[in-house]
């Protein structure tokens, strides 16, 4: 009984069929829109996975000091992003050793995401 009621409610829709236009006056069709979502969804799920790979790898690979510098230089943990000259005043060292230090950690950063 429910297959046949599916059947009656059964409609073929082409991929290539018009469903209407964008802010330009462009026809979209089906294909635009399942390519774009699918592609989204894609680079959604890649990206979250980075997070929380980097998130790891802060917490794994970096000294307590550069986690530190890393996390106020890029705003990670609910911090807001910081000059290199701000965190040279607040931890009291100088803003060349701050980006010393951070190029350091962005390097092991950076060895830790092609390691896998």
């Amino acid at each position: 009984m429910m297959l046949r009621n599916g059947k009656r409610q059964a409609k073929e829709v082409y991929l290539y069929e018009p469903i209407g236009s964008d802010k330009e006056g462009h026809e979209i069709n089906l294909l635009d829109i399942i390519e774009s979502a699918d592609t989204d969804i894609v680079d959604e799920l890649e990206l979250q996975g980075n997070i929380k790979r980097l998130y790891t790898l802060v917490d794994k690979v970096l000294t307590k000091r550069e986690r530190q510098i890393i996390e106020m230089r890029y705003g990670l943990n609910s911090n807001n992003e910081v000059t290199q000259r701000e965190i040279a005043n607040i931890i009291g060292i100088s803003r060349s050793y701050v980006s010393r230090i951070e190029k350091k950690a962005l390097k092991k950063l950076r060895e830790g995401f092609e390691k896998g």
